[in-house]
């Protein structure tokens, strides 16, 4: 294989010294060459957005660590799919669009330096949510993710450590075949810090990887309302197993799931601290079929909410409506987000879903991490039930034994839950539904 050596370029490995343009330089020259390997010297490079090649590997080694340039300059934007519609969005630190055959490997460090750009988030949040404009502050902060894989095929991530990205740390994005691998994600305390999303992506692996952020710790994702119904691609194929998650929102199915997400599998899960275990979220207004999800061998430990699937989320930011009272100017893809969607395809469908091997442990002390832990934490919409939904060899010890609201044809195959009370699980408007046992 053909060696790049990017000092060799000019890069130089001083935090205060940019080295954006020779180690752009160097994966250029790799790439035309018919491919190679692009590698560092040890030390700390400043840069702002790389873009890798066709055939092109970036390796970062052991004492390499890439530092994201705290500037808007230093990410110029790109056509992107973000939080479910498609825009101009500030292109992410390491960039492969609409490549094949590359890859991001090694045991070295890309570190987003998000504190600027997670203050200036919640700076602009604090503004809109008086002014009834929620929703679209997390578009119109333009923040960079670590690692955007889009429109590419046959992507290799593996090994290396993302910290403090001003965004999402890894985002797979209408890309095929893509593996990531033994990656590290930590230090992101910013908001919408997410570990790894999958979006509109098919056949990928997820696995060895720990993720602690602030957000989704692993997503699967596939288009938010109007725009993403008229996308139309579903997430499907994936597999997600050996990971463990600290602190985050847990393993999530949405809330974008207007192109549908199908043939999902996620096993052999360690949660650890995490708010939520497995997770399903959406909105009357997302549409899509979620189908033939199948999870097993999870091990949660200080989990708040083992199994929380709730298809009315977060209203202020899932419902985009631009105030009568609003006297600005209005971007175009505020319209795209406040497009109405006729009910018959906002509601989306949740079927087939399958879990099994399941162990929850939680301190029931008063004292413990999350006092008011509840096993089930279920609301789907009356018109839409979910559906069709199987679990087996389950044992949860929560404070309660929570809710299931909007169901039908649920089975329970030794599922016990262990609560201070002992009371039941609260169901309503739902049809063949097996109750879990609960012990005091």
């Amino acid at each position: 294989m053909n060696i790049f050596l990017a000092n060799e370029f000019g890069a130089v490995a001083d935090k205060d010294v940019l080295s954006t343009g020779p180690i752009q330089a160097a994966i250029d020259a790799a790439a035309a060459a018919g491919g190679g390997r692009v590698e560092l010297a040890p030390g700390t490079y400043s840069t702002g957005a790389l873009f890798l090649k066709s055939n092109v590997e970036l390796q970062l080694g052991e004492k390499v660590t890439l530092l994201g340039v705290v500037s808007e300059q230093g990410y110029p934007e790109i056509w992107s799919r973000v939080a479910g519609i498609e825009m101009d969005w500030y292109s992410a630190l390491i960039n492969i669009c609409g490549q094949e055959n590359a890859a991001v490997t090694g045991k070295g460090v890309i570190d987003g330096q998000g504190a600027y750009w997670w203050e200036k988030y919640w700076s602009l949040r604090r503004v809109y949510t008086e002014q009834g404009l929620r929703w679209a502050a997390d578009y119109d902060c333009k923040r960079p993710r670590n690692v955007l894989v889009l429109d590419s095929e046959g992507i290799l991530l593996q090994g290396f450590t993302s910290l403090r990205s001003g965004f999402w740390n890894v985002h797979i994005c209408y890309s095929q075949h893509v593996t990531v691998d033994g990656l590290t994600i930590r230090e992101n305390q910013g908001p919408s810090t997410d570990g790894i999303d999958i979006d509109s992506s098919s056949h990928v692996l997820v696995q060895n990887c720990f993720i602690d952020c602030n957000d989704d710790n692993l997503c699967v994702k596939s288009g938010r309302d109007a725009d993403g119904l008229r996308v139309n691609r579903p997430a499907e194929h994936i597999i997600i197993r050996d990971c463990v998650t600290g602190a985050g929102a847990g393993i999530t199915l949405g809330s974008e799931t207007s192109g549908g997400i199908r043939d999902v599998e996620i096993h052999h899960i360690r949660s650890v601290g995490t708010s939520n275990g497995l997770r399903f979220k959406s909105a009357r207004t997302r549409g899509g079929i979620i189908e033939n999800i199948r999870v097993h061998h999870l091990e949660m430990e200080d989990v708040r909410n083992p199994i929380s699937f709730l298809l009315n989320w977060n209203p202020s930011y899932s419902y985009a409506h631009i105030p009568d009272s609003w006297q600005g100017p209005v971007p175009e893809y505020w319209r795209v987000l406040a497009q109405p969607v006729p009910e018959e395809q906002g509601i989306p469908e949740f079927r087939n879903v399958e879990i099994s091997q399941v162990a929850v442990k939680n301190s029931l002390l008063p004292d413990s991490r999350w006092p008011n832990s509840e096993a089930f934490q279920v609301e789907a919409h009356p018109e839409k039930p979910i559906h069709d939904v199987r679990l087996k060899d389950i044992r949860m010890e929560t404070h309660a034994a929570g809710s299931i609201l909007h169901a039908r044809d649920w089975s329970m195959e030794n599922v016990v839950i262990r609560t201070l009370d002992g009371s039941p699980v609260v169901m309503e408007n739902c049809s063949s539904v097996d109750a879990p046992r609960v012990e005091l």
